[in-house]
């Protein structure tokens, strides 16, 4: 067969199959898919190898469409028992914020328009009254992620000046982002003090001079040093600040408004824990431990949030109708005191054992294999390194455990599970009530094979 006997593009188009791919797709999809088909079908023939038919080539061009138009940003099952993993987008969102969001994407808003005077408003007061109850600031300012609140804190307030930071605080997390990559953009000049295991206020002490603008604490995120290790506390930073008439910053990345201490973990320091002492500015993540959408967030005192939120950089990192929706419902469940009630995040770190090990036995009932045992979560997201939180899971004893969990990942929705001693096991703390009969019918139609 030569490349003349294939099918014409108009042949091809005037079929059944096209005519019906044409209603799903349209026709400049359609026709961009069959000629995709038919190129590779010329290189099948010069390559010597039989040609396909016009059937199969019609199959090509439907199978093409529908791995185009497949979404790639898709929901999964988390049985990990990573409960902030970043790989899976953090914080799932509680019912009041995902239905506030759906509310504003509907239709219109009053993003930045004030209902009283019938005019402009401002989308920063939207959150910044929720935040000033609940962590006792003076102002607040929301921003679209952390790393960027963190850069435009340090444009608006130290732009070619220089910023003092522990060695032990230059941190690099997930995807290669580096606190001194932020500096530098911002304009900043980096001074370190200290050593990587032991700073002393005196290093914090001997690098101010007059062109100092800030001292800045990095949350470790994603690591802890341990042994022998010293570092000042923000309350003495905050004194020597105060002393030198410079404004003392805490990244603390995380941003934790309830004391994980009583879960059973380690103490994650809070917002509020930060400003009580002092500190001039405190930036941290909505999609972390607060259990929200992603964003930035900075509260503290407000003439400093006042300098930047007049930043032109504000403008090019501010959040959207959506983000701000879902944020302010977050917020709403701390300011209810309903937090562990309403938002998974919270709801999975206080899940008790026993419950966790009843559902790993109802799973367990229900697809008649595997064994239930102890292990452990973890909270993920650059929060409290090495804590974890005991848990029950359903381990899967399978011949081949790395294409038993690359199978579950093709189910639908995919499901994430992890290995461990040769086991597939699943954790309860992270799969959605919602969700358990999706995984258990997967996890059924696999092992059946």
């Amino acid at each position: 067969m030569s490349l003349r006997d294939l099918p014409s593009v108009d042949r091809l188009l005037q079929s059944e199959v096209a005519a019906e791919l044409i209603t799903i797709y349209g026709r400049p999809l359609t026709l961009q898919a069959i000629r995709d088909q038919l190129e590779a079908a010329r290189t099948t023939i010069r390559d010597g190898d039989p040609p396909p038919d016009e059937e199969v080539l019609l199959a090509g061009v439907s199978a093409t469409l529908e791995a185009w138009l497949a979404p790639s940003l898709r929901p999964v099952i988390n049985a990990t028992g990573v409960i902030i993993h970043t790989n899976l987008g953090r914080a799932p969102l509680s019912q009041a914020a995902r239905q506030a969001m759906l509310a504003v994407a509907e239709g219109y808003s009053t993003l930045e328009y004030n209902l009283r005077r019938g005019g402009r408003g401002k989308r920063e007061l939207h959150a910044e009254e929720l935040l000033k109850r609940l962590t006792d600031a003076e102002a607040a300012l929301v921003v679209n992620n952390n790393a960027a609140a963190v850069l435009l804190a340090l444009t608006a307030l130290a732009r070619r000046r220089e910023v003092i930071v522990s060695r032990s605080q230059l941190i690099e997390i997930g995807g290669g982002f580096r606190v001194p990559d932020v500096m530098k953009q911002s304009g900043a000049k980096l001074i370190e003090v200290g050593t990587t295991n032991r700073t002393h206020l005196e290093d914090y002490q001997t690098a101010i001079h007059a062109r100092t603008g800030l001292i800045l604490r990095a949350h470790h995120s994603n690591f802890k040093i341990i042994g022998f290790t010293t570092e000042p506390t923000l309350a003495e930073l905050v004194v020597l600040g105060g002393r030198y008439n410079v404004p003392v910053i805490d990244d603390l990345g995380s941003g934790a408004l309830l004391d994980t201490a009583e879960f059973g973990l380690g103490h994650e320091p809070t917002v509020q824990e930060s400003l009580q002492v002092g500190a001039s500015l405190v930036a941290f993540s909505g999609d972390k431990l607060l259990g929200g959408p992603q964003a930035g967030i900075l509260v503290g005192e407000k003439a400093i949030v006042g300098r930047l939120r007049r930043h032109p950089l504000a403008r090019a990192v501010r959040p959207d109708k959506l983000c701000l929706a879902a944020l302010t419902a977050t917020l709403t469940h701390y300011l209810k005191d309903e937090a562990l009630q309403e938002i998974p995040v919270w709801q999975m770190i206080a899940a008790p054992a026993e419950q966790l090990r009843a559902r790993a036995e109802a799973w367990a009932a229900r697809i008649k294999h595997g064994e239930v045992i102890p292990g452990n979560s973890t909270v993920g997201g650059g929060s409290l390194p090495e804590e974890t939180l005991l848990t029950w899971l359903l381990a899967l004893t399978v011949k081949h455990p790395n294409a038993f969990a690359s199978h579950l990942r093709k189910a639908e929705p995919p499901v994430i599970a992890r290995i461990e001693d040769d086991r597939v096991v699943l954790d309860p703390r992270t799969v959605l009530r919602e969700q358990e009969d999706a995984l258990l019918k997967a996890l059924e139609k696999l092992l059946k094979r």
